[in-house]
C-alpha cells in the first residue's frame, strides 16, 4: 500500500513538473532581445552608382571622370608616356617609319601622315630631326565619352630638320606648338593611348 501512494505521487509530481516547463519555457510577451532587435536600425536603400559620378550624385569630368572609370590612371605616368610618343612619332615621320606611325596613332591620323610621306617621297625628299632639348608636355583637357578615354596634351618643343632634296641640303631650327589628343578604349585592359588628333597651337 505504501509503495502505491509513492508512485501515485511520483506520478503527480511529473505531471506537476511538465506543466511548469511548458509555461515557463515559452516566449511570453517581449523579451530583451526582441527589443534589440526593433531597435537596430535598418540599412537604407541605395541605388548602385555610376562609376563616373561622385557621391553626391554629381557627374565627374575632366581626369577625376577619367580615373572614376580607370583607378590605375596616373596623370604623371600618362604624361611621361605622352612626351615619349611624341618624340618617336615626330621622328618616326621624319624617318619615313611607317610601321611605328601606324602603331602609335588611330587609321585616320596614320592616313593623314602616310599621304604626307607619299608627297615628300615623290619629290625624292628625305628629312631627319634631333631634339634640341625635352618636349615640354601640359594636359589641356580631358573627358570621359561612352566608353572611350579622350586627353589632350599641349606639347612645346624644339627640334633641329635636317632636310635634303633636289635642290640640296636645308638645316632649319623650329620651335612648334601643338595639342595631341590621345584616346584609348577606358575599359579595356590595354593601358596604351594611341594618337587621334593634332592641332596647331599658341606658342
Amino acid at each position: 500500500m505504501q509503495i502505491l501512494e509513492l508512485v501515485i505521487f511520483a506520478a503527480l509530481a511529473a505531471v506537476v513538473l511538465f506543466q511548469l516547463y511548458t509555461v515557463l519555457g515559452r516566449r511570453v510577451g517581449r523579451q530583451p532581445e526582441d527589443a534589440q532587435e526593433t531597435q537596430r536600425p535598418r540599412a537604407p536603400d541605395v541605388e548602385p552608382r555610376r562609376p563616373d559620378e561622385a557621391l553626391d550624385g554629381a557627374r565627374l569630368t575632366g581626369l577625376a571622370a577619367v580615373r572614376a572609370r580607370d583607378p590605375h590612371f596616373d596623370a604623371t605616368d600618362f604624361l611621361d608616356g605622352a612626351k615619349a610618343a611624341y618624340e618617336m612619332v615626330v621622328r618616326a615621320f621624319a624617318e619615313g617609319d611607317r610601321g611605328t606611325l601606324k602603331n602609335l596613332t588611330q587609321p585616320s591620323v596614320y592616313q593623314s601622315f602616310d599621304t604626307a610621306l607619299a608627297q615628300r617621297e615623290s619629290e625624292g625628299r628625305t628629312e631627319k630631326v634631333e631634339f634640341l632639348q625635352p618636349p615640354r608636355a601640359d594636359i589641356e583637357g580631358a573627358e570621359v565619352d561612352g566608353l572611350v578615354g579622350r586627353i589632350k596634351v599641349r606639347f612645346l618643343a624644339e627640334f633641329r630638320s635636317r632636310s635634303k632634296g633636289p635642290e640640296g641640303e636645308a638645316v632649319d631650327d623650329r620651335r612648334t606648338a601643338e595639342v595631341w589628343t590621345f584616346e584609348r578604349p577606358i575599359d579595356s585592359r590595354d593601358p596604351n593611348w594611341s594618337l587621334a588628333r593634332v592641332d596647331a597651337a599658341q606658342a
